[in-house]
């Protein structure tokens, strides 16, 4: 399980020094996700968990002047993402936990998240707290990954260390939004109406180059369920560790580059 505990923790200071690597093996769910928000209206967007700032900054530099608020609660990625926002006047980043956050005078008309909103303890008072806090018909449009089996990135690099990933659907974690009937009744308990889920495949690539196969066993033991079981390993034990997740990782390369089949939800909704 991976709560907002861990976001502002060790997890979000991961994820903040290998931002461009997990940028990458998003990038194709990335763009997925900028189409079916380029079709929704708003000027006034509020990004939940926006992480080191991708989504935010490349929806301030399409929609300009329009503003864009992004919202996380790992002051290590707020920090990257001011970094990289620091050329758009028109996009802005704060500490924030979108479960409690208040919109005072920024009351958004788009709420966009890119796997930012799994994480909630209780997901129907924070998406009825979201709901409060923008205005009427506002559009909502997130992602979300679909059943563990779908994502051999999360479900084969865990089985190589004992950990499955099914008991994470009840949890705060990656898969909590994989159930698409679940998730409906949390929006619409919490306001949300007009729900629709649209099925994305794409390629979670984990490494590239000459040297593909160390750059994905490096990006494995960083991020994802085999990161943490290498790192309670000593010793022998974490170099018998490693050689089983490279195994894995060559096993999986193809030339220059390693990547995974990976699939997601693209959810929309309005207030």
């Amino acid at each position: 399980m991976t709560n907002g505990a861990d976001w502002s923790g060790r997890v979000g200071a991961s994820w903040a020094e290998n931002h461009a690597a997990t940028d990458r093996a998003l990038a194709g769910l990335t763009e997925e996700l900028l189409h079916d928000i380029s079709r929704l209206p708003g000027r006034r967007i509020v990004d939940i968990g926006c992480g080191a700032g991708e989504l935010s900054v490349a929806l301030g530099r399409e929609r300009d002047p329009a503003q864009v608020l992004g919202l996380d609660i790992s002051s290590d990625l707020v920090a990257v993402a001011r970094e990289r926002g620091a050329n758009h006047p028109n996009v802005e980043f704060r500490v924030a936990d979108a479960s409690d956050w208040r919109a005072g005078e920024f009351v958004p008309d788009l709420i966009v998240s890119r796997h930012g909103v799994m994480f909630f303890s209780d997901p129907v008072a924070a998406f009825t707290n979201l709901h409060r806090g923008a205005i009427e018909n506002a559009a909502l449009c997130f992602s979300c990954f679909r059943e563990p089996d779908l994502n051999p990135w999360a479900s084969e690099a865990g089985a190589l260390f004992g950990r499955s990933q099914q008991g994470a659907l009840s949890e705060p974690g990656p898969f909590a939004f994989a159930d698409r009937l679940a998730v409906a009744a949390v929006l619409a308990a919490a306001g949300w109406r007009d729900v629709t889920h649209r099925e994305v495949d794409f390629a979670f690539v984990a490494g590239a180059g000459e040297r593909a196969v160390e750059d994905a066993t490096r990006f494995f033991t960083r991020i994802g369920p085999a990161a943490r079981a290498i790192a309670q390993c000593e010793g022998a034990d974490r170099a018998a560790a490693m050689m089983r997740l490279r195994d894995w990782v060559a096993s999986k390369a193809e030339g220059d580059i390693v990547a995974l089949p990976a699939a997601a939800w693209v959810v929309t909704a309005k207030a």
